[in-house]
This record gives C-alpha cells, structure tokens and sequence, in this order.
C-alpha cells in the first residue's frame, strides 16, 4: 500500500493507526529492502563494523545539536528514536509515534507513543518525556528551524501516551519535520549527562571513543527484531581513507564513500556497490542580505548562468550524478520539471553582471571544506568556469569546525552540502523562508513565504501543486542558492552485508534490518 502526503489526512486530517502500521509494516520500522531479496533468511548474530565521515573537530554528542558528522549521527539515530522515520514506500512512516492524527484546521497534531515503547534502562517512555524532549529541542539555536511555527508552551501531554503539538498556522506537511532530529530523552536529563543518556532506538551505547563507538542491540526495542549483536562505528575524515579501510577488510560498511571510491571498487567481486540516485545536493550559497556583493538578483543570476552543469557533474561526480536546476528537493514527487532547465550563458552573465554594476576587479573568497567528497573540487572548478566570465574568484579551504562555526549561515559566498534529498516544501521550511533557522543565504522574500504558507495550508491537491509551482518558480528565479547538480549517494560493503537500507540521505542510517550472511 503507498500512502502519499494526503492520505495521511484521512478524513479531514485523522488516520487510524491500524491503517497507518499496515502501510508501514513492509518497510520494517523504515528500512526498505527485503531479507529476502538481499540473499536468504535472515541470520542473527555477529557485528558491523560501519566507517563513516566526520572531523574530530565537529564532534558532538548531544541529540539535539548540529551534527555535521555523519559518524555522530549515525551513532545517535541508532540509540535514540524520532517520532517518525523516513520510508520506502511513504515518505513518512512511524517510529517512536506509532500514529498521528491532525484537526480539520491542520493546526494541532496529536502523536501517539508505540506500545511497549522503554528507555534501554526498562523505563516506559511516556508522553512527558517526548514533550520535555521537544521543547529542548525547540530552545535549540536551530531549534526554529526544525520544528517551524511551534512554540515551546504549544507542546503538551494528553495522557501518558499522547503529544499534541499546535502550531502557529495550517500544516500539512508536520509529520515530515519529525524524522530527523525529534529524538527522545528521559525528561529532565541533565546536559552533562546527554552524551549517556539512555535512548529508545534499537541499539544501546556500550563505550565511545574521540568519535569512534560501539552499539549493542537492545533486546527491549518495540520495533522489528534486530538480527546483529552489535555494530562498531569508526569514524574516517576521508573518504579516502574509509574506502581503504574497507578494501583491506578492516570494516565491513562504508557509509557514503563517494564516486571515486565506488570506481576503485569496481573490479572487487568481493564489495558490493549501493548506488542511490539523487542522494545529496552540494550547492553553492551567495549571500542575500543587504551589503553583500550578490544582494542583487541580477548578480545571483549570472553566477547560475556561469557555470557548467554538466561538466560539474563528470568531472567533480565521476558522472555518478545529475544536473540539477537551483531547486532544493528534485526528489518530490511534484518537483516542477517543466520549469527550463538552466543553462550556461556567458554572454547574458556577462550583461546581467554589468548591468548589476558588479565589480569585476576585484577577487572573491569562495568557501569551501573537505566534509565529503568532491565538495571542493566543485568548488576549484567552478572557480576555473567563473574566471570565463571575468569573475576573479578565490577557492578558500576551511577546516571544518573553523567553517561551521564562523562561515556557514553568514558567509557571502560558500559551498554546502545536505547529504539527504527531500521534498520542495522540506527544504524551504529548513533553509528559505523568512527566518529559519537553517536560512543559509539570509534570504527573505515575502512573495515566497506566502506561497509557502499557502502549499503547507492547502487541503486541495490541485491547489496545492499551484502553489508548489509558484514557489518553486520564485526560488529558480531568485533564491541564494545556485544547485549545479545531484550527487549519487554510494555505500560500499563486503560480500557478507545483507539488507542494506536502500532509502536516500539519512535513510541510510536505519541499520537495524542488517544481517551478515
């Protein structure tokens, strides 16, 4: 059964929960592929040895924080549960929240905890502790940004299994904002003790180190049975250096490792190579706010103008990508792709540039980190199509943490990167309408947060798509960012891997299905 954005508003908003677990049941807690599929009954026994990315210097332990390492999200998603979690056939699909339901207004959501739901230490999750988490969360510097149009005091129990969230204006969309970061502490849990704290998810904290961490399964999990005894995760600053790591059999996963690492592991018949389609966007990011030097629109539209999608994608992708047309969210199902596709136009750059009063003599930084691969790279080349145009244009290598905490969401002019793919109104909620909290370009249009407002707001399927077609309209026409193209995401492992999640962006950290042949 595919259940879409609307049926989740069955009957003016509420769906039952029998309805919903029957839907979800195939996805097995939100991991997609099939046991069966992936090569035999499933074994139990046995432990993952995961390579993922991260710096030491971006190292964070909290739930709640911003964790630009995938390592230290990987490590938390597996030991504490969100609400909701990503899904195969659902975009949307239950975790921790067993059901949800919305008033007729889509003002207030009530999420219900799943039965038999415990901390790893045997304490019942009640609806206090979810509500106690949300709030934390919500007081977050980001917090706005990941629960938008809710207030702290709007988050309240009814009962000891019920949340009921109200937000500031009709929204839709809610349940998709639940499955990243909502995850659940005990209530009251002291900031010192974060790092320790219990969680709900399918495996629990045996020891962590600088990064590194091994995770035991939680035998008192509510969820599907979890087949492996326990998963080690190592953390890798490079992809590089993962890949080989793997290669020499030191793990058996590496998660994300890039195009270069998957055409190094062609000839192995002993790696298997995942390849997920439209996984990752790493835009560039100009600045809007008033005394920038891209303020102007004419300006942002030369640079989208400037470069050259496809050779960004062979050359900086390996060709293990698509070319993309400056629009967060290519993997909606309602993405406008009669909207023209961009291309390179010097001369109209060169124009729209001198018109805008650009000055071309002088040199702009643009930033850049290693995070993942081909980050920088797309970077150097772009500078490289730039100076074609008389854009003199100067690559900066930041170190991670000097990046996140000095350039990212305040830079002029920059590379990022959001290592999942997700709906248009995803995407405008975290990082485009007027003060989100993720808003990376300082971006403020009024035109574009009414026509948000209306898509979140619109109980019409026919209304609503008019309205997603404006809005993304108004962001190919004059948004911060500048989306050359879609990055593949690509998991390399050993022979004996099977059931890997196959789901785009942070699905891939849903583990709890794997089993080793």
């Amino acid at each position: 059964m595919n259940i879409n954005r609307r049926q989740v508003l069955w009957a003016g908003g509420a769906i039952g929960a029998t309805t919903l677990l029957a839907a979800c049941s195939s996805s097995g807690g939100g991991t997609s592929s099939d046991p069966a599929a992936a090569g035999g009954k499933p074994r139990n026994g046995g432990t993952l040895r995961v390579g993922a990315l991260g710096k030491a210097s971006a190292i964070t332990r909290d739930p709640h924080g911003t964790q630009t390492n995938e390592s230290d999200y990987l490590i938390i998603a597996l030991v504490h549960d969100t609400l909701t979690a990503p899904g195969a056939e659902s975009n949307t699909v239950a975790r921790l929240a067993s059901s949800w339901e919305s008033s007729a207004d889509l003002k207030t959501w009530k999420f219900k905890i799943a039965k038999g739901a415990v901390f790893h230490d045997g304490t019942p999750v009640t609806a206090e502790d979810v509500v106690w988490s949300l709030k934390r969360l919500r007081n977050t510097p980001s917090g706005s940004a990941r629960l938008p149009g809710i207030k702290a005091e709007n988050i309240t129990a009814e009962g000891t299994d019920t949340v009921v969230i109200i937000s500031d204006y009709a929204n839709a969309e809610f349940p998709v904002l639940t499955r990243f970061t909502t995850f659940v502490l005990k209530k009251e849990t002291k900031d010192s003790e974060i790092a320790k704290a219990p969680g709900t998810g399918p495996f629990k904290l045996d020891w962590y180190r600088g990064g590194n961490a091994r995770l035991v399964k939680n035998d008192k999990w509510y969820g599907p049975a979890v087949h492996l005894d326990a998963i080690e995760v190592t953390m890798f600053e490079t992809p590089q250096a993962m890949a080989n790591a793997l290669l020499a059999g030191q793990i058996d996963l590496a998660s994300n490792a890039g195009a270069i690492a998957a055409r190094t592991a062609q000839t192995r018949k002993d790696i298997q190579i995942l390849r997920r389609p439209n996984d990752m966007a790493m835009p560039i990011v100009m600045r809007t706010a008033k005394g920038s030097p891209f303020a102007d629109e004419r300006v942002r539209e030369a640079m989208r103008l400037v470069v050259d999608r496809e050779a960004m994608v062979k050359q900086v992708l390996s060709g293990y990508g698509t070319v993309a047309n400056d629009i967060l969210g290519t993997g909606d199902p309602d993405y406008a792709k009669d909207i023209p596709q961009r291309t390179r136009d010097l001369a109209k750059a060169k124009t729209l540039l001198k018109d805008a009063g650009f000055d071309l003599s002088k040199t702009y930084d643009l930033v850049t980190t290693d995070d993942i691969a081909g980050l920088a790279d797309s970077a150097t080349l772009f500078a490289n199509q730039a100076r074609e145009a008389g854009i003199k244009v100067n690559v900066v290598k930041q170190e991670s943490g000097a990046f996140w905490q000095k350039t990212w969401k305040t830079g002029d002019f920059y590379t990022t990167y959001w290592g999942t793919n997700d709906s248009v109104v995803f995407f405008a909620s975290k990082t485009m309408v007027s003060g989100a909290g993720q808003n990376e370009s300082g971006w403020a249009d009024k035109e574009f947060d009414a026509a948000y407002r209306k898509v979140i707001g619109a109980k019409d399927e026919k209304q609503r798509a008019a309205h997603l077609k404006q809005l993304q309209q108004i962001e190919y026409d004059s948004s911060g960012y500048l989306l050359w193209g879609m990055a593949d995401g690509i998991d390399l492992a050993a022979a004996k891997v099977r059931n890997l999640p196959k789901l785009a962006g942070y699905g891939r950290v849903q583990l709890e299905g794997v089993w080793l042949s």
